[in-house]
C-alpha cells in the first residue's frame, strides 16, 4: 500500500484546556499528515479549579503523533494570557519556519485548507503585498471574482497561513498607533468613518492595555505595512468554540458560530492582487455588525447608549 503523502508545510496547533473540540481539530492535523508539528499551550491558571487536569489531558491527546513527523512542544508551566501565549508561541514558530500554518485548538478546518494554505504560501512567498492566507469566508456563499480566493483588508485568524517576513513586522504594543491614528494614511486606509471609528475605539483599548489580545495588534501591524490577505471565496474553517468556556466567543447564537465548511477545488488564481471593495464592506457590515452602526439601524440603538453614558457619567465612584 502506498503511504499516503505528508503535508510539507509545518503548523502550529495552539492548544489549552478543551479535550473536546481539540481532539476534533488534532484528527484533522493528524489526516492531514504534516512532517513538522509545533504544538503550544498555555499553562493552567491558579485560580480555576480543574484546569490543570484539563490541560494535561490536552497535551497527552496532541503528542499523540502517529504518523511520520518531527514533534516540537513549547508547553508553559505558567499562564501568560491570551496575547503574549499565542503571540510567544507564533514566535517560536517563525523563529525556526520561514512560513507555517496556524490552527487554534476549536478551528477546524476543511481537508482543503491545508492544500490552500501550502499552494498560496508557495504561490506569494516573495510577494511583500500579501501578508496573510485565511481559511475564513463570511461572505454567505457570495463569490468575490472568478477566482478561488480573493484579496481583502481583514486577515481572519481562525485558521491561517503567513511567513517569517510578514509575523516579523508584528508589533504587539502598537507603539505606533498614537501617530498612525492622527495621519492621512489611517483616514485612507479606513475611507469609511463609520468602519474607521469603530477599529479606532479598537485600538485605542489595545494601546491602553484594556483588551488581552495578540489578533488586533496583528491586523493593526498587518494594515500599516499595506498587506492583503487571500480569502477564499469557500468557507474552509468552522470555528467549533462557541460557548461559555470560550475566551473571544463566547455566544452559542453568534451567526459566525459552526459556520459550515465547503470543498475548494482546483485552485485558480486571480488576475491582480488588489483589494475586494465590495466583499470588504459586506465583511463589515455582516461579521463585525457595522450595519448596525449605521442609519438607519443606529437610530434604535441611541437611546440604550445614551442612557449606559449618563448613567457612567452619574454613578457613585
Amino acid at each position: 500500500m502506498n503511504e499516503l503523502k505528508c503535508l510539507e508545510t509545518p503548523i502550529l496547533l495552539l492548544v489549552f484546556n478543551r479535550p473536546d473540540v481539540t481532539a476534533k481539530v488534532f484528527e484533522a492535523v493528524r489526516n492531514a499528515r504534516p512532517s513538522r508539528l509545533y504544538i503550544a499551550a498555555d499553562g493552567p491558571r491558579e485560580n480555576k479549579p480543574g484546569e490543570a487536569e484539563r490541560c494535561a489531558e490536552v497535551r497527552q491527546l496532541v503528542t499523540q503523533v502517529d504518523w511520520p513527523c518531527e514533534v516540537k512542544t513549547l508547553f508553559r508551566e505558567k499562564n501568560l494570557g491570551c496575547k503574549q501565549a499565542v503571540s510567544g508561541a507564533i514566535h517560536w514558530l517563525f523563529e525556526q519556519e520561514e512560513n507555517g500554518i496556524i490552527l487554534e485548538d476549536d478551528c477546524l478546518p476543511n481537508p482543503d485548507f491545508f492544500r490552500f494554505c501550502e499552494t498560496l504560501l508557495n504561490q506569494y512567498a516573495d510577494d511583500e503585498r500579501v501578508s496573510v492566507i485565511t481559511g475564513n469566508n463570511f461572505q454567505r456563499q457570495q463569490k468575490r471574482g472568478d477566482a478561488s480566493y480573493y484579496f481583502s483588508k481583514y486577515n481572519h485568524c481562525w485558521g491561517w497561513a503567513s511567513w517569517r517576513r510578514a509575523w516579523q513586522k508584528y508589533q504587539g504594543e502598537l507603539i505606533f498607533w498614537p501617530d498612525w491614528r492622527e495621519s492621512a494614511e489611517w483616514k485612507k486606509k479606513i475611507p469609511d468613518h463609520v468602519e474607521r471609528r469603530y477599529w479606532t475605539k479598537i485600538f485605542d483599548d489595545v494601546h491602553a492595555g484594556k483588551i488581552d489580545s495578540w489578533a488586533y495588534p496583528w491586523t493593526a501591524s498587518v494594515w500599516l505595512q499595506g498587506g492583503l490577505t487571500a480569502t477564499p471565496n469557500v468557507n474552509l474553517v468552522s470555528n467549533i468554540g462557541f460557548g461559555p468556556d470560550s475566551t473571544h466567543t463566547s455566544s452559542v447564537d453568534s451567526p459566525l458560530a459552526k459556520i459550515g465548511t465547503h470543498c475548494l477545488g482546483e485552485i485558480q488564481h486571480p488576475q491582480s492582487v488588489a483589494v475586494h471593495l465590495e466583499a470588504d464592506r459586506y465583511t463589515f457590515d455582516h461579521a463585525f455588525e457595522g450595519r448596525m452602526k449605521r442609519l438607519p439601524y443606529s437610530w434604535f440603538l441611541f437611546p440604550r447608549r445614551a442612557a449606559g453614558k449618563i448613567y457612567r457619567m452619574i454613578k457613585p465612584r
